[in-house]
């Protein structure tokens, strides 16, 4: 759950997992899923700071008292995005962060998001196989293959000469625009 990896990780990096069923106990409010964070990271209540990235992430009409299966997908994840910015990390790891949503609300959520990070000092380490979402959002692309990098290019070199089989076959399945490899 993104409450132990927040405890075991600290305030400097925070996790946000590929699907927010990851995230959410279905069992649970998410006021609850809020407070736990914060409690996580020994931070008292604070309205200000709720409110904040609500607004930052688009978040409204969500009623804190429901349980995550009474708010839609893109709401459940964006929560999950704003519980891990909770404690202002110094890097935030997004692991497949818009796998479960559909292509508009993704491009959509990381748009909000981009925007928030914009002028804090956080980082963003994206891990996804979808080359479009990075590609547009990243300045230098890594390819893992069976646990290994085997490819560390800045990202416009990457997209005009991928150089090893694993990266020529990303840019092989690139049903997802007009992405130049």
């Amino acid at each position: 759950m993104l409450i132990d990896a927040l405890r075991a990780q600290g305030q400097s990096v925070a996790h946000v997992p590929q699907s927010p069923d990851e995230a959410l106990d279905p069992l649970r409010s998410m006021a609850f899923h809020w407070h736990e964070a914060e409690r996580a990271l020994d931070l008292s209540p604070d309205p200000d700071r709720q409110q904040s990235l609500f607004r930052a992430l688009h978040i409204s009409g969500g009623d804190l008292r429901k349980r995550p299966w009474g708010w839609s997908r893109g709401m459940q994840q964006r929560f999950v995005i704003a519980m891990a910015l909770i404690g202002t990390p110094d890097l935030l790891v997004m692991d497949e962060p818009t796998s479960a949503l559909d292509p508009v609300v993704a491009a959509g959520t990381m748009e909000l998001l981009e925007a928030y990070l914009a002028d804090r000092d956080t980082a963003l380490l994206l891990i996804t196989h979808d080359l479009g979402l990075a590609a547009r959002r990243v300045g230098r692309l890594l390819v893992m293959d069976e646990g290994r990098i085997v490819e560390d290019a800045p990202t416009e070199q990457f997209l005009s000469a991928p150089a090893t089989p694993a990266a020529k076959a990303l840019c092989a399945h690139r049903s997802w625009l007009e992405l130049p490899c």
